[in-house]
């Protein structure tokens, strides 16, 4: 069917004909569709107290970069840290770990395209590889493999770059000469070249990418001098120490035991399994990314447990959908957009995931949760890494356990925390996701 004159004649007199229309019309096209739409009784609703808590450190802020990932894994790294030396605040590095993994991410992708030649250029394959090879996003078990290799620096060994909190420009930089050199061992093969001669190729690619990194990013440390005060004001100083020695000895997680949980309630992928994505991943010689899927209950439990013996929970989910800056609170009742727009939006997760409407974006850190007389949860508190001008909260977010529900998709717990009817999916066969599965979307979200 055709859109005619006469059909759009009749749908405009069909909505001008009711007063609701035009009152929408005149608050939305002023206003805006999320303040003509947002709840006003969300700060009442949803009070900033919390009956589980730890201290976090001062709120962080990852500014024009998609290091969100990075971020709520040190700032839930840093909890321990401070508990553990007595100190006011602390900060890691997040410029170090960056530097690491864009250069580790280069050689992810040029091993990737190595093994894929034979691939025609005009493929699925070739052209989801070629679309994003170093953007900044990640998730838990690509820093768990940066953090294993490269340990951690305090902020002051390797401080921000102009690059690293305004990061666009190096992305595309390097986006554009790994496209090329993509596209040197591509046609080298075609030209009848050896694998021993595009591997050396290969090499020189790679020192290209370090000597860019170093000149925007500055050289990462191999050894520093560890000194601080502690709340007591007493002086401590550990000297030439190496990144590796200080991430086991001032943080001391077993990166095996730290796993993460997933919520993908979709017909293809069963409760109860372990999950992985084809050439998803930062490390080469790292253990490859693992999940396991579980209802979104195990997940809550699971952080709850964590939160209860004072450690952080690092999590994912879509931080775009329900929620309201200016409060700081995301909520399924956030906003009301199908009263005000007269029409609704009924998907459910399952079909948000399967239909390109929701997927993870952004990773924070649960620092509290608020629990009924029954220990369920009501609201949760989320240590955001946008700095502390955003919100009513100093930087810090509320989600309600709805929300939870809908749009989180992540939680990284220590496997004590896992009830073993789950846990025991670890150690079987992993199922293989394809590349474009939404669960292999990245954290990026600025």
């Amino acid at each position: 069917m055709a859109i005619t004159s006469e059909l759009i004649k009749t749908f405009s007199q069909r909505f001008s004909a009711d007063p609701n229309n035009i009152i929408a019309r005149n608050t939305v096209v002023r206003n805006g569709l999320n303040q003509s739409a947002v709840n006003s009784d969300l700060g009442k609703k949803y009070p900033f107290v919390f009956s589980t808590e730890i201290k976090g450190g001062e709120i962080t802020n990852q500014k024009s970069s998609g290091r969100c990932w990075m971020f709520a894994s040190l700032n839930t790294m840093r909890v321990n840290v401070m508990g553990d030396y007595n100190l006011g605040n602390f900060e890691f590095s997040e410029t170090y770990p960056f530097f690491w993994d864009k250069f580790e991410k280069s050689n992810y992708f040029l091993e990737n395209i190595l093994d894929t030649l034979s691939e025609p250029t005009d493929g699925r394959l070739i052209q989801h590889l070629l679309q994003a090879p170093v953007q900044d996003g990640g998730q838990w078990d690509m820093f768990k493999g940066l953090l294993a290799k490269y340990g951690a620096v305090p902020k002051y060994a390797m401080p921000e770059a102009f690059s690293s909190t305004n990061s666009a420009k190096l992305g595309s930089l390097l986006t554009l000469k790994l496209r090329s050199n993509a596209c040197i061992l591509r046609e080298g093969h075609q030209a009848g070249q050896s694998a021993e001669e595009l591997r050396q190729a290969k090499e020189g690619m790679l020192y290209d990418i370090y000597q860019l990194l170093c000149i925007v990013l500055g050289t990462p440390p191999t050894e520093f001098d560890f000194e601080y005060r502690d709340k007591d004001n007493l002086y401590h100083a550990d000297r030439k120490i190496t990144p590796q020695v200080f991430f086991q000895k001032y943080v001391g997680w077993n990166l095996k035991q730290k796993l993460s949980l997933i919520n993908a309630p979709t017909k293809d992928k069963p409760y109860g399994k372990a999950y992985t994505v084809k050439y998803l991943g930062t490390v080469h010689e790292a253990d490859p990314i693992r999940y396991i899927n579980v209802p979104s209950d195990v997940l809550k439990q699971a952080a709850i447990a964590s939160l209860k013996d004072g450690h952080a929970v690092w999590f994912g989910c879509d931080v775009g959908q329900n929620h309201d800056r200016e409060t700081a609170v995301m909520a399924m009742d956030a906003f009301d957009f199908e009263t005000l727009l007269k029409t609704g939006f009924p998907l459910d997760k399952a079909q948000r995931l399967d239909y390109g409407e929701s997927c993870l974006t952004h990773a924070m850190v649960f620092v509290g949760v608020d629990l009924d007389e029954d220990g369920k949860p009501l609201r949760w508190k989320v240590e955001n890494s946008w700095g502390s001008d955003i919100g009513a909260n100093k930087g810090y977010f509320i989600m309600s356990d709805e929300w939870f529900d809908e749009y989180n998709y992540q939680v990284v717990v220590d496997q004590q925390y896992i009830p073993d009817k789950w846990l025991k999916a670890y150690d079987e066969p992993v199922i293989e996701l394809e590349p474009w599965d939404p669960m292999g979307a990245l954290a990026m979200v600025q």
